[in-house]
């Protein structure tokens, strides 16, 4: 029998699904409830009534219970028809995911190019809009942060070139990874579409997806003619029976799981959460920078500003290595490299139900792992990470 340091509670710190708390294990742990009439259908319609909040809207939303992947379709489907024309902003994997599942919907898909390494370029955003006189683009879909890159896009800023180009194509955000780690604002940056899933900064278990729309978007339903039975956003609008906002029987667990984690963040404040993850993620990138000075890891987002509060995607000749040493020997859990960054990249989660002891313990075992592996390290992140949140500890 081998001697391990990995016995104890594993820690998962991939960007999702993130850590659950224990309050919300707590919810789901109950038996099968009357889903007709009673405390099901009160709980399930207070969440409804709670979550534009969560995104920032005066639109409807509408849950589907699915991944975020389901959520896509669900925007997609409800507003576009075969042949529209959609332009995807690219700014790593996952915008043009969502595009490319369009195209099997029967959409024509225009890419955006952009880096791995950058967010959005607005200019261009407004150029190729200009160029469009004919309105033949009908949606543009970005993501506000990418999970494999870490890079966060300025929705608000792409909002006003789509607006300095006069354009009036539907403005489709994803934000799964970003949505209650993020600041957000869809009525204010104008965005007619949002996307999210359950799984990440809202802290639910995986299997229920968001799409909130506005009045623009609910008028694109009325001539949308890639609308499925399932996906249908008509048998789900307010007013209609219960068991018809979810096309059938409720996700139960999930319905009681999500009304506790709105409680949280309720008790939080929204605007606390996002300093919370602005300062969380401030200490993962002091890690980096002192890490970093021995030339052997770097951050895949150089520059600060484009940089996401949920994730981090680091660069290093090492990540394959690293994330098997701190899986196998130490019982960390790193985020695997997605399609562009193969053997080149290691990511952190830093979302959700999450606390400096928790990150610390983080960027402690990376460090840790870094040295067993032989990496030189200049200097350490755990001291970088330790006095970055420092002063954000003192009492206020």
């Amino acid at each position: 029998m081998s001697r391990s340091l990995k016995h104890g509670r594993e820690q998962v710190s991939i960007p999702g699904p993130s850590v659950i708390p224990d309050r919300v294990l707590a919810a789901m742990n109950r038996a099968m409830p009357n889903i007709y009439e009673g405390e099901l259908v009160d709980t399930s319609h207070s969440i409804l009534a709670d979550l534009p909040a969560i995104a920032r809207t005066e639109g409807e939303v509408f849950i589907t219970v699915s991944n975020g992947h389901g959520a896509w379709d669900m925007a997609l489907s409800n507003t576009l028809s075969r042949g529209d024309q959609v332009l995807v902003l690219e700014s790593g994997l996952f915008a043009t995911a969502w595009g490319a599942l369009g195209t099997t919907a029967g959409l024509e898909v225009q890419v955006l190019p952009g880096s791995d390494r950058g967010a959005v370029d607005p200019g261009a955003v407004e150029d190729i809009l200009k160029a469009d006189k004919c309105h033949a683009i009908k949606a543009i879909l970005v993501v506000q942060v990418d999970t494999a890159s870490s890079v966060r896009n300025d929705i608000g800023a792409i909002r006003r070139a789509i607006d300095a180009a006069a354009h009036p194509a539907l403005y489709m955000v994803d934000c799964i990874a970003s949505l209650a780690c993020e600041r957000y604002e869809m009525d204010a940056w104008g965005v007619d579409v949002t996307v999210a899933g359950s799984q990440k900064g809202l802290m639910v278990p995986p299997g229920l997806g968001f799409v909130w729309a506005n009045e623009k978007a609910a008028a694109a339903y009325e001539h949308a003619d890639l609308r499925t039975g399932y996906w249908d956003w008509g048998p789900r609008r307010r007013r209609v029976p219960h068991y018809l906002r979810y096309c059938g029987t409720p996700p139960i667990q999930h319905v009681y799981a999500m009304r506790t984690a709105l409680d949280m963040l309720a008790e939080e404040g929204l605007e606390n959460v996002w300093w919370r993850h602005q300062v969380l993620a401030g200490a993962v990138w002091a890690a980096v920078d002192a890490w970093s000075t021995s030339g052997q890891v770097e951050h895949n987002i150089a520059d600060q500003a484009m940089r996401s509060t949920a994730v981090t995607t680091v660069l290093t000749g090492h990540a394959d290595a690293l994330r098997v040493s701190a899986r196998d020997d130490a019982g960390l859990i790193l985020g695997v490299p997605l399609t562009g960054y193969e053997h080149k990249a290691f990511r952190i989660g830093h979302m959700g139900h999450l606390n400096p002891p928790m990150l610390l313990g983080t960027v402690g075992t990376i460090e840790s792992v870094l040295l067993s592996l032989g990496v030189p390290l200049d200097k350490s992140g755990v001291a970088a990470a330790a006095a970055y949140l420092a002063p954000h500890l003192a009492p206020t």
